[in-house]
């Protein structure tokens, strides 16, 4: 199955859901409605163009897909340069002004689209009338990350094979909207970029966070507590108690997946295990939660010296 383009026309978005093909006289079939019919779209007779390096490197530069109004917003108020393409509803045109002025005057392409038509773009329903094309997004090393940390004592959260996007898109915009000034995501090769839908969650949030990423946590949390960073595990089998805990930066919280926590190799780089303690009628938080509930905590004690 052919996935939806921003150059396709409308016939085509509604279309490609089934093996779309071009007949012999140039009407392109596939199964809508359920029935294998003719759909009025035409591919155009093929023109020559003349290959230039900015065409060339216009066809082959890889892009990213962000879709989500708060989302898109915040790649266009802090990196407005890489936006590629744009398509938004007419639900949004209040929100979206000052981005369609901008596009139109550098001529970054924008279309209105309908609802249907953004959903088979960004393939998901919760597109919130926005989605985008933008270039790729530049990761920070870990070497610039703990530098980043040492210079402002800040904060940061890594997560160790957190694959739930829903989870990390939540994770990242509580750490942005406490002040957190990074993130690591760790995860076993390949590691798969930060995908459409935690950016979505993240509501801006992840443009707001030095973020970096990593195949080796264990490894890179090595090389930040060389430069510095005091490194803190949360497990809900640790002793002393978050509440209790002296949590200032520079510092990096890290939290595990939900089923099988943080790795021996991840809690040996651990300076201090720390859990959450509830009430007891359940047994712990969801890892989202739990991060926003750290967050704020380390902030506090930042704060109050």
């Amino acid at each position: 199955m052919r996935l939806a383009r921003f150059g396709d026309s409308r016939a085509t978005l509604r279309a490609r859901n089934a093996p779309a093909r071009f007949s012999d006289d140039g009407a392109l079939t596939g199964d809508v409605g359920g029935r294998d019919r003719r759909v009025v779209c035409y591919k155009r007779p093929m023109q020559r163009r003349i290959s230039t390096p900015e065409r060339d490197e216009a066809r082959t530069e890889p892009v990213d897909l962000v879709y989500g109004l708060r989302a898109g917003l915040a790649v266009f108020a802090l990196r407005p340069a890489d936006i590629v393409r744009v398509a938004c509803s007419r639900a949004v045109r209040h929100e979206t002004a000052d981005l369609s002025r901008w596009a139109a005057a550098r001529g970054v392409p924008i279309t209105e689209r309908s609802d249907a038509d953004l959903a088979l773009l960004a393939e998901a329903d919760q597109h919130e009338g926005l989605v985008m094309q933008v270039k790729p997004r530049a990761w920070a090393s870990p070497r610039d990350l703990a530098a980043r940390l040492v210079s402002r004592r800040g904060v940061a959260i890594a997560l160790d094979r957190v694959r739930n996007p829903y989870n990390t898109g939540a994770i990242l915009r509580s750490a942005a909207f406490f002040g957190a000034e990074a993130a690591i995501l760790g995860a076993q090769a390949p590691h798969p970029a930060l995908s459409p839908q935690a950016v979505r969650v993240a509501e801006g949030g992840a443009e707001h966070l030095t973020i970096a990423r990593t195949t080796d946590l264990a490894e890179t949390l090595a090389l930040v507590r060389a430069s510095g960073v005091r490194v803190v595990g949360a497990d809900g089998t640790a002793e002393l108690d978050a509440r209790d805990a002296k949590l200032r930066g520079p510092i990096v919280v890290v939290l595990g997946n939900e089923r099988e926590g943080l790795s021996l190799r991840v809690r040996s780089q651990c300076d201090q295990l720390i859990a959450l303690r509830g009430a007891g009628a359940v047994e712990s938080l969801n890892v989202a939660v739990a991060a926003g509930v750290l967050i704020a905590e380390v902030l506090r004690s930042k704060k109050s010296g």
